[in-house]
């Protein structure tokens, strides 16, 4: 599944961790009017995809005009991001990932606090 990440990025999960993130919020106690919100951010915008015979898929032209990539001309990055991916415009990626590395050490340490 295809959907508009949070930052611009286009997330594509596999199907299993997309139904574990439907009932995570089907079951989740955020307030109703905010997970309609919610709902209709991630699954509005979201695309059941499919590999050709080489194993490449299209990404939707409303997808990649979020992420802000466009046909053939950008240079895109596929990051891992554990049960998902991220595919970035390779120049948001950069400013993503220097963002990331900066914030790394403080959100470990909030961790080991708990």
């Amino acid at each position: 599944m295809l959907a508009a990440g949070v930052e611009k990025c286009i997330n594509v999960y596999p199907l299993a961790e997309w139904e574990k993130l439907a009932e995570t919020l089907t079951t989740s106690s955020v307030t109703r009017s905010k997970l309609r919100r919610l709902k209709r951010a991630i699954f509005a915008t979201a695309f059941r995809i499919h590999m050709d015979r080489h194993g490449r898929i299209a990404l939707p032209i409303s997808l990649r005009e979020y992420a802000e990539i466009k046909a053939c001309k950008d240079e895109v990055v596929i990051a891992g991001a554990n049960d998902y991916l991220e595919i970035w415009n390779k120049v948001h990626w950069e400013e993503e990932k220097a963002v990331s590395r900066e914030q790394a050490w403080q959100i470990i340490e909030s961790l080991e606090r708990r």
